[in-house]
């Protein structure tokens, strides 16, 4: 859960001196825990090094603590990242970077603050926050009824003090308690794509020439800026793409929230492809390329998974194999059944409509098989 901190003129400069001597800290412990044990330095053996010298600083006890353990952290998911081959195959130029310096912290980066170092007021919609000048108390943040209640009711553990383009939030952790989920009487189907970001089992369809010109304008102004090649132009690159993921992570929460809000008013679940590499699996045409890599289609069907299970729908991923290509009435698969990208014709029974319609009830139809599956019940072991 975030909220947005309104600090006033007093209390910003406190803030962000906190971050930016907390995060100095961090990069002098990585350094010399980098030089001391490579990536494998453990809470222990930094503590008995640095924990005096962070109290030295002016850090509070719990804030020191928490210095170290971030960095200790930070290099456990570096080693687990390595471990599994994200950052390449052993030799590799983007693998021996990483393990071959220290990590360094941004002067603004994320901290961590316990119940210890701040406390919530709900009623008077106030934090009280430790900082390096002492502390900070009546400082305003504004949310939502919906998330304030939220917050009141169910915030668990630490929240994180965020700086990011001059605005100053708080994300605070919350457990919110799993609704039964009921047994649904069909699925929505839903077919992610690039010309239609998302089409149903029921027809609907989620794109439009607004958004699509939008796209290629966004793709337009980011080949302009790439070609000044100057310091101006990689900042306003950096604000751009930071606009664009904004943008695009308001869509999908507005699609997902309004197939969720369906499939809970029709008793239904939702069924979604599995699109693991999708990228890889994909050929698209030149002019597609773009859109293909910037727009995040496995954040929509993150989206729709957790706002379904907060709202107790069925969830599923189902095998993306042929669903284009499947005629969900005569059940005959070829790639002659989709002569052009947008329309689909079987060859068989002479089924005829938009082809990602298609796909949507191929995927809604499929999910319907996987749900029954996996709660069939177990045979009699007699």
């Amino acid at each position: 859960m975030q909220v947005r901190l309104m600090p006033d003129a007093v209390q910003a400069p406190a803030l962000e001196r906190t971050l930016r001597t907390v995060n100095q800290c961090a990069n002098r412990i990585s350094e010399r825990s980098f030089e001391c044990y490579g990536l494998r330095g453990s809470v222990r053996d930094l503590r008995s090094v640095w924990y005096r010298e962070l109290k030295a600083r002016g850090l509070g006890a719990q804030a020191a603590q928490h210095v170290i353990k971030r960095v200790v952290d930070t290099y456990a998911a570096l080693r687990a990242n390595v471990r599994v081959g994200n950052l390449g195959k052993d030799g590799s130029e983007r693998r021996r970077k990483a393990e071959s310096k220290p990590i360094v912290f941004r002067a603004d980066a994320a901290h961590t603050f316990d119940d210890r170092c701040l406390s919530w007021n709900y009623a008077q919609r106030t934090v009280s926050i430790w900082t390096m000048d002492g502390r900070v108390k009546s400082l305003r943040f504004v949310c939502s009824q919906g998330a304030l209640k939220q917050l009141a009711d169910f915030r668990r553990g630490e929240s994180d003090l965020v700086h990011r383009d001059g605005k100053w939030f708080l994300v605070a952790t919350i457990d919110l308690p799993e609704p039964e989920v009921f047994d649904p009487k069909g699925f929505i189907g839903v077919d992610r794509g690039i010309s239609n970001l998302a089409t149903t089992s029921d027809g609907a369809n989620y794109s439009g020439r607004r958004l699509n010109r939008y796209r290629r304008w966004q793709a337009r102004k980011k080949a302009e800026l790439q070609a000044k090649r100057t310091r101006s132009s990689v900042r306003r690159l950096k604000k751009r793409a930071r606009r664009e993921a904004r943008h695009a992570t308001h869509i999908n929460h507005r699609i997902s929230k309004d197939i969720v809000a369906v499939a809970q008013r029709t008793g239904r679940g939702i069924s979604v492809e599995e699109l693991a590499g999708i990228r890889e699996r994909v050929t698209v045409r030149r002019d597609q390329r773009a859109t293909l890599s910037s727009w995040p289609f496995r954040q929509l069907g993150s989206f729709l998974e957790y706002k379904a299970r907060r709202a107790g729908v069925p969830f599923v991923e189902v095998d993306p194999a042929h669903t284009s290509q499947r005629c969900p009435r005569c059940g005959h698969t070829e790639r002659a059944n989709r002569p052009i990208r947008d329309h689909f014709h079987c060859r068989r029974c002479g089924l005829a409509g938009p082809a990602d319609h298609v796909a949507g009830v191929n995927i809604a139809k499929r999910g319907a098989l996987a749900w029954g599956f996996v709660n069939s019940p177990a045979p009699d072991p007699a």
